[in-house]
């Protein structure tokens, strides 16, 4: 009797469950379609009805941030800022930080100039793009530029150009040599140790691995040289210091002996272009 019993329930399930399916899928396509409807006709001018189809998305469980950033639209088409801004920080308070989206909107990039708008996107900004509003990531933007290298008697080395790059968070070093020669770094703030980070390959093999931070005499960072050619290691250190003048001295050491002593391996004078 019992086994009688399970077996019917688990028909019904079995029968049910399709028939289930087809709704929750019946249920988004016609969500979907509100939506798509709300903005075409908003895009015609017709308001009344936009909130009408928006309204029926959101009943029928349409996603909540671009049900918010439809509200926001048609907040900012009527003329209601305030009513725009305040379905924007909704949005901004859901943990959503994608600013660029607001900013690229052609509505709502309208409504840029107002108090309650800039603000907004300058407090979303803070949080999309943290590096490029914590003042540590600055500490080797003096290196930023293009620039001629030479070397200490005035001879020509080469061109490097440093950019800032990814909102902040990393420079991009571009060498060429005057021979021709050519390599890249990247430079960052590793913000679990606090130390700055330089990664470096050359055309040639040359493979730089530096950490470190300011110091009294400028960005001082200390690792590895590795030739891939010769299969060899060895410790190496590069110290960059801002000078009076505007340029930027480059000298970088090596060991052969564990780091008992230090040669030099280059120096170079960096000039603005």
């Amino acid at each position: 009797m019992i086994r009688e019993i399970i077996y019917k329930v688990l028909i019904i399930i079995i029968i049910l469950l399709p028939n289930s399916a087809a709704a929750a899928a019946a249920a988004d396509d016609g969500a979907a379609a509100s939506y798509q409807r709300a903005v075409e006709q908003r895009q015609t001018g017709d308001l009344e009805a936009a909130w009408a189809a928006l309204e029926e998305a959101e009943r029928l469980g349409f996603s909540a941030i671009r049900v918010n950033f439809e509200q926001a639209r048609l907040h900012a088409v009527a003329g209601d800022t305030d009513e725009a801004i305040a379905a924007l920080e909704a949005i901004a308070a859901s943990g959503f930080t994608a600013v660029g989206i607001i900013e690229g909107d052609p509505v709502l990039g309208a409504l840029a100039g107002s108090p309650g708008y800039d603000a907004l996107i300058a407090d979303m900004s803070v949080k999309a793009y943290p590096c490029a509003h914590d003042e540590a990531f600055a500490a080797f933007d003096f290196w930023i530029g293009d620039w001629d290298v030479h070397d200490g008697s005035g001879a020509m080395q080469g061109t490097n150009t440093i950019t800032r790059d990814e909102r902040g968070c990393v420079l991009t070093e571009k060498w060429t040599s005057a021979t021709g020669g050519t390599g890249m770094s990247i430079n960052f703030l590793d913000r679990i140790s606090g130390e700055w980070v330089q990664i470096w390959n050359s055309e040639g093999g040359s493979q730089i691995q530096i950490r470190g931070g300011m110091t009294d005499e400028g960005m001082l960072l200390v690792g590895t040289l590795h030739n891939v050619a010769a299969g060899t290691t060895f410790p190496f250190r590069g110290l960059w210091t801002p000078l009076p003048d505007g340029r930027v001295r480059q000298f970088f050491e090596q060991s052969i002996d564990g780091g008992e002593t230090w040669v030099p391996w280059f120096e170079g004078f960096y000039t603005r272009q």
